[in-house]
């Protein structure tokens, strides 16, 4: 283990830390098979997102019991307000209504939350682009419940995940993202999503050593 890492990891379990888990859009529209078909996802990338929808769960699990707060970060797509940079990227129509495609309408059955959903009481953050940060008050409920470093999990790596960590980190949060929670539809573009977030903006770890560092911060 390097000086570097050695460091990283002191601060994150100093006496007195206080982790928090940050689940990133395991939404059905992005997490569900059935709903993947446009995307054309291989056996290997189907159980790639399959593994990584799996250890998320189990990270879940684990900080509930650890008494880690949970703070589950949504998509909510708005017909009402449709997302016009995104028309504009997407289809070439900056006025374009929200098409019928989009994913994780609100209120629709491919907004709702993956083989796992949030406990009575555990906050959930509604946004409407990929930061969980961007237009949300997650910044604001993570600091008042006394969090000072986050794990961040969920899909994907390369768009909503990497974008929630980028705005994390800053906002001077230290973010944690396991590579074996997270995952894309292209084995190659997650790997390179991993590269890259461990280059700029975040330690790169696995559910395994994240719930060690949980133990530790609570001792």
């Amino acid at each position: 283990m390097s000086d570097l890492r050695d460091r990283q990891l002191a601060h994150l379990t100093r006496p007195g830390s206080r982790p928090a888990l940050v689940v990133v859009d395991v939404q059905r529209d992005f997490a569900d098979p059935d709903r993947l078909a446009e995307y054309g996802l291989k056996e290997a990338e189907l159980s790639a997102l399959d593994q990584a929808i799996t250890r998320i769960a189990d990270l879940v699990d684990a900080a509930r019991r650890a008494q880690v707060p949970v703070v589950w970060v949504e998509l909510g797509s708005d017909p009402a307000r449709p997302w016009r940079a995104s028309n504009w990227l997407r289809g070439g129509d900056y006025d374009a209504p929200m098409s019928p495609a989009e994913p994780c309408v609100l209120g629709t059955p491919g907004a709702e939350w993956y083989r796992m959903r949030p406990a009575e009481g555990e906050p959930r953050v509604v946004k409407r682009g990929y930061s969980g940060f961007l237009g949300t008050d997650l910044d604001a409920r993570l600091r008042a419940a006394g969090c000072d470093w986050l794990t961040i999990v969920g899909l994907t790596s390369e768009c909503c995940v990497d974008a929630t960590a980028q705005d994390a980190v800053q906002l001077d949060w230290p973010v944690v993202v396991p590579r074996d929670a997270t995952a894309a539809y292209d084995l190659d573009v997650n790997a390179a999503a991993l590269h890259q977030l461990g280059l700029n903006v975040a330690l790169l770890s696995d559910v395994g050593e994240v719930v060690e560092l949980w133990k530790r911060s609570a001792r």
